[in-house]
């Protein structure tokens, strides 16, 4: 993407430690390991840490092992605000709103 946005590909291993314990037997990737990603993709696109997580909603289950894409985009160019995006196949996983700052 160009300077107002980042995209990467992501995927959670099946042997990540926080799946056990999120619905045992039938896990799935928990909001949490998402926005850690969301996270991770803000420090690589922008230099910055996430300070705060403005709305998220999660909108279908991301299932280990599952490749999907993240997107970020510049909610406003005049502030911190960064809109996310996690989306399989086009269908919409995730969404929401972060601050991130230096």
């Amino acid at each position: 993407m160009n300077g107002s946005g980042f995209e990467q590909a992501l995927c959670i291993d099946a042997k990540h430690p926080a799946l056990p314990g999120h619905f045992p037997g039938q896990p799935l990737v928990p909001g949490v390991i998402l926005l850690e990603q969301v996270a991770l993709a803000l420090r690589a696109w922008r230099g910055q840490r996430l300070t705060r997580v403005l709305e998220a909603k999660f909108v279908a289950p991301l299932l280990p092992d599952e490749a999907a894409m993240l997107r970020l985009m510049e909610a406003d160019p005049a502030s911190s605000r960064i809109r996310f995006e996690i989306q399989r196949d086009g269908t919409l996983l995730a969404r929401g709103v972060v601050e991130g700052t230096t």
